[in-house]
């Protein structure tokens, strides 16, 4: 699937939500009530973000976005 239009706002949940499952999941991480609300808080934004109603195949769209967003990150951390 080619899936190159995601909305700005979509992305950058999703490179959020990565980050912030990273920082979950990493040794001893600090503050993991805040970390895991914010986990939550950014789930519920992608699940339910409007670009959705859109898509005609929302799982592939969604695995998509998944795999844009850690190539995105990939970017920049390099």
């Amino acid at each position: 699937m080619d899936v190159t239009d995601f909305p700005d706002d979509l992305v950058q949940t999703q490179a959020a939500w990565n980050a912030t499952y990273q920082a979950l999941a990493a040794p001893r991480p600090r503050d993991t009530t805040a970390l895991r609300r914010r986990l939550l808080l950014l789930s519920v934004r992608l699940w339910w973000h409007p670009y959705w109603e859109t898509v005609p195949s929302v799982p592939a769209a969604r695995s998509e976005l998944r795999y844009l967003a850690r190539a995105h990150g990939a970017v920049r951390a390099a």
